[in-house]
């Protein structure tokens, strides 16, 4: 990160022990509140907070990179970005330097409070639903960069406005740049939800088709053609378990339909639903429903 953006500012320790770190004023142009300028290396926040600490800062952070890849972490989330992608971290959010990668491109630092409250409700400031990492395609990247080259320019010229008007130029500016980012997060989050979705969609059809002979999580994902962390992601996001837990729920649903509608033996109902063992199917069946195939039956009849 570059050495004027980074540096200064004060520190206190959270009740988890992670250290939170305010955005550090007396080090901008003017004291106004927001700094923007290229990153580099060898500097952090404050001088007890090193880069590949994980801590807490108080202020906004967009990071526009021009080279990559380079991973980076926020709430306890690793990020992998590269050239042309950005990465926003929100007051509050923890995150952690990689100690081995070169971070390259341009950093902006934003105080909370620079932004009348209008702007921060427009520009969705703090919405931490949200993605961190924002991949935007060529005509919103150009337009991104055009906009932020704008704001640094304003940002150094110091000289030629009274502070009270570079100030306002300068919230203008920020503003423009903010409104694009917001909506390119919006709308980054509203594709991911619709491919989530689909993924989902996707897979429960299959588990539908396949329950009976597949409980195989890594086996629906190659299937399907996605990667296993995918395949949580959405499972995850639209039933709130994981693809394992809705794998087992659909197999205990359908040996409960047989055990109460059918005569089947148990052994039987077992194979039909993936166990060709009775014994391991009775102690898949009792750790999902806390009763065995035969007391659940029992019950029922």
């Amino acid at each position: 990160m570059a050495d004027r953006t980074i540096q200064g500012g004060d520190s206190d320790g959270g009740m988890d022990g992670i250290r939170t770190f305010p955005f550090p004023v007396e080090l901008s142009v003017g004291g106004v509140g927001m700094q923007v300028g290229p990153m580099g290396t060898g500097r952090t926040w404050h001088a007890d907070a090193p880069l590949e600490r994980v801590h807490r800062i108080d202020f906004h952070v967009v990071m526009l990179f021009s080279g990559g890849p380079v991973r980076h972490m926020i709430d306890f989330a690793e990020y992998e970005a590269t050239a042309g992608d950005l990465l926003w971290i929100r007051p509050g959010q923890v995150h952690r330097f990689s100690s081995t990668c070169e971070y390259r491109g341009t950093v902006l630092t934003m105080q909370p409070g620079f932004l009348p409250r209008a702007v921060v409700e427009a520009t969705g400031l703090y919405r931490y639903d949200l993605p961190p990492l924002l991949h935007p395609d060529e005509p919103r990247l150009a337009a991104l960069r055009a906009a932020l080259a704008q704001l640094q320019r304003e940002y150094e010229d110091s000289s030629t406005l009274p502070l009270s008007l570079h100030t306002s130029v300068l919230r203008h500016s920020l503003t423009a740049f903010l409104l694009r980012l917001a909506h390119l997060a919006a709308s980054s989050a509203e594709a991911a939800r619709r491919q989530s979705d689909t993924t989902f969609t996707l897979f429960r059809d299959a588990v539908e088709k396949g329950f009976a002979t597949n409980h195989s999580v890594s086996a629906y994902a190659d299937t399907l053609g996605y990667s296993r962390r995918t395949l949580v992601r959405a499972v995850r996001a639209a039933t709130g378990e994981t693809p394992k837990g809705f794998i087992d729920k659909r197999v205990v649903l359908e040996a409960k339909r047989l055990l109460a509608h059918t005569d089947l033996p148990i052994g039987r109902v077992g194979a039909a639903v993936g166990f060709p063992d009775a014994a391991n199917f009775s102690k898949f069946f009792h750790q999902h429903t806390e009763m065995t195939p035969a007391a659940f039956r029992a019950e029922l009849r």
